[in-house]
Parts: C-alpha cells; structure tokens; sequence
C-alpha cells in the first residue's frame, strides 16, 4: 500500500514534532550538565554483536530483529537498542585509552519485530547513556540521578525508581540454581514461555506477566538472598547515595530487565499514568558486556528510555499540545512588480534570524492577511507599487494591531530590535 505507513511506525510531524524538539532540546542540556558526551553509531551492526551484546536467551535477539544478508554476504541486524553499538565504538575508537570514565549519550532509531501497541512501535527512538570505566557505586548512582533529572525536567514526577541488585557472576549462578530447583516443583503451573526460559534463562521467568507464573513465583527464593558481601556493600552504598541526593526509590526484588548482560543494579522509573506499559526508563550494571564484545573487563552502566515511550507519558500528564506554527513577519506582495522585492526582502530577513513568510500561491491581499494569522506571524506588512515608490510600509502587530511606519531599507534593523531576544 503506497499511501500506508508499515505497521509499527509513526510519522514525526506538526504538535507531535514540537514535543519530540522539546524532548531532545531537555536531553542534550541535562546531558551536558552531567558531563556526558553525544554519541552517534551506525543504523546497522554485524548480527554477532547483538548476538553477544544483549545476549542469545532474550526475546530481542530470538524473535524480534531484523536481520538479512546484504550483497556481500553479511549478516547485518538493525539495531534493536543502543548499548551494543556504543559499546563496539568504545572498544574499536579505544576509548579505553582517554581519561576514565568515558561517559556518553545517544539518540537513535532502533528496530524491533514484535506485536505494535500504545507507546510501542517496530520503529522506534531510544534515549539512552553509558558510563564506561567505573565499578564503583558512585557511577550507579550518577546515571540514575541523570535520569530522574530527566524525568523531572519533562514533568513526568509521578513515577516511582524501582530498584534491585542481581549480583556479580557467581551471585547469579548460585540464585540461578536456587531458583531453578524452586521451578522444577512446579513445571506444571508454568506457561510455554517460562518453560522455555527455564533452561536458558531461568531468571527472566521473574519478569512473567502470566497470572498463573506470577501466583507460583510469590514464593519464589530472590536474588538478595544470594548476595556476597562484596555486592551486598556496593547496593548498600548506591542506597546511601540515593538517600545523600533525596531520590526516593523501592528495592523491589522482582525488577531484572529482559537483557542479559545486566550484573549487580537493575532499576526502572515506572509511571503511573500509562497503565499496564508503565515503564518509561531503566537500566542498570552490566560490568561483562565489553568483556563479551571482545574488549578487556570493564566495568559499565547505564540506562534506556524509548522516545515515544517518554513523549506519551508526558501527554497522559499535561495532555497532547496543540500545533501552533508561528512566525515573526509576514512580508505580503501586492501586484507582480511588488514580488522581487518582497523576495528580496524576506531573503535579507531570514539572513538575519527572523522567520519570515511571503505569497507563494498568489492569494489576494485580503486571503495573504488571513494566511498570515492562521500561520500565527507576529508581525505583518504588504508592499505594492505605492510602498516601493515612497520606500515606505506599515508594519502591524497582530496581536495588538498597532502599525508602524518604517522604511524599507529600514525593516530588518526594525524587526531586530522588536524580537530582540532571539538575538
């Protein structure tokens, strides 16, 4: 169908891109408040990093990327989240090798083949940042108050930080099995999913929505209770620096995350005001990742959160803006000798930063007029043979309707000085 959009995607324009403008705007000031430097890796990867990187028991990398042999017989997957990525650039640019930690931020589009829904698409925009070089909890703490900056500067304050610790390797391969043996006196209960992930994964079992699975896994043994002293003493002191920042948070055992790279902290900022999907940012540790890549240990963290994801709960909460397209000057011909001046005219206004519109359809004077305030031009002004022989206009003030009489050689200083702040 050429006049359908495919299924999962979403067009990016009008009140809708004015948001997006926003968003972005809040991203990259908070960014650069925090230190935190922009990154931008390719569209598409060689399959084997995603492979790797967010790991082969994930639902991503099972079900739901896009892959294909391009003509050189490749397998190249679109990018379906940002770490991947921004970890191959920092082991092949050897990041390493600059002064610690390496901190950066992305926006990008990613992919994902799954079931489209409010807030979810197949096409879709993840914010996300990584802390490159630092075990310590400090750096923990830095991208979740990075992402509560975020969340306040957006107005989304009615979310709750949910937060968990995993453990280290050996604290996961000790909870594994304690969980596992749990899970194998009730097979029966479990659905096809979680039965699956039973051998592969058995801590995404945890993250089920399934009633049933979530009835049999309220007595199910948790990750804290496997904790060695080591980790234990790293979540406590990323708790007491949330504490020194006045970050309220719930240690809530049952947050994992659906990747597996994550290690020691897990968390989520969850909604309330976009029901069941309330997640709208998370992240955690993941100090195996470059490892797994191919880079030496290195230590990580960081976090994610879908644009689309972020722009609907900021409309749950202040409603969808209006469009309201504004300019600063209308400049109106009258008659065809009046043209090559206006032309002329707007040009040198758009050269100084001011946003100008002229007749591009031959309307008439009375139909410029009503264009002009549709479009929502602060200011507006018409020359005809008259204005250009007395090298004179009237500029009106839309909204007050004041008019002033400027030359027209004197117009752009006139403007200058009327929306000086855009200076």
């Amino acid at each position: 169908m050429l006049t359908n959009a495919p299924r999962g995607t979403k067009d990016i324009y009008g009140s809708y891109m004015n948001t997006w403008k926003k968003l972005e705007g809040i991203v990259n000031d908070i960014c650069e408040n925090y230190g935190f430097k922009e990154i931008r890796t390719p569209i598409f990867e060689h399959t084997e990093l995603f492979q790797r990187g967010v790991g082969e028991t994930t639902d991503i990398v099972q079900k739901e990327m896009y892959s294909f042999m391009d003509k050189g017989e490749r397998n190249i997957t679109l990018k379906p989240e940002g770490t991947a990525g921004v970890v191959r650039a920092y082991l092949e640019r050897k990041m390493y090798a600059d002064a610690q930690p390496t901190k950066l931020f992305y926006l990008t589009p990613a992919f994902r083949y799954e079931r489209p829904q409010a807030g979810r698409y197949r096409q879709f925009h993840q914010f996300g940042v990584e802390l490159f070089g630092s075990d310590k909890p400090s750096a923990d703490a830095e991208v979740i108050s990075l992402a509560a900056s975020l969340l306040k500067n957006l107005g989304i304050t009615n979310v709750e930080l949910h937060i968990n610790s995993l453990g280290g390797p050996e604290c996961r391969k000790k909870y594994n099995k304690t969980l596992k043996e749990f899970l194998a006196k009730n097979m029966d209960s479990l659905c096809p999913t979680c039965l699956e992930r039973y051998e592969k994964n058995p801590l995404r079992i945890l993250d089920c929505k399934n009633e049933k699975c979530k009835e049999v896994l309220k007595d199910a043994p948790l990750a804290k209770d496997e904790l060695s002293d080591e980790c234990k003493v790293h979540f406590e002191e990323l708790l007491s620096l949330l504490d020194a920042m006045e970050i309220k948070y719930i240690v809530d055992p049952w947050i994992v995350r659906g990747l597996d790279y994550y290690t020691r902290t897990v968390f989520e900022f969850i909604s309330n005001d976009i029901g069941a999907q309330g997640t709208v940012c998370g992240g955690g540790r993941y100090d195996k990742l470059i490892e797994e890549c191919g880079g030496n240990a290195t230590p990580a963290v960081g976090f994610g959160a879908g644009i689309e994801r972020l722009i609907m709960t900021m409309e749950a909460v202040n409603g969808e803006q209006e469009y309201v397209p504004t300019r600063d000057i209308y400049v109106g011909a009258m008659g065809d000798n009046a043209k090559k001046t206006t032309f002329s005219l707007v040009n040198s206004l758009r050269d100084n930063n001011i946003s100008s519109e002229t007749d591009l359809m031959n309307r008439s004077v009375k139909a410029q007029m009503k264009y002009a305030n549709k479009i929502g031009c602060k200011y507006s002004v018409i020359i005809g043979d008259n204005e250009i022989e007395e090298n004179n206009v009237t500029v009106k003030n839309m909204e007050t309707r004041e008019q002033t009489d400027v030359k027209i050689d004197e117009l752009v200083d006139f403007m200058k000085k009327e929306i000086g702040g855009k200076f």
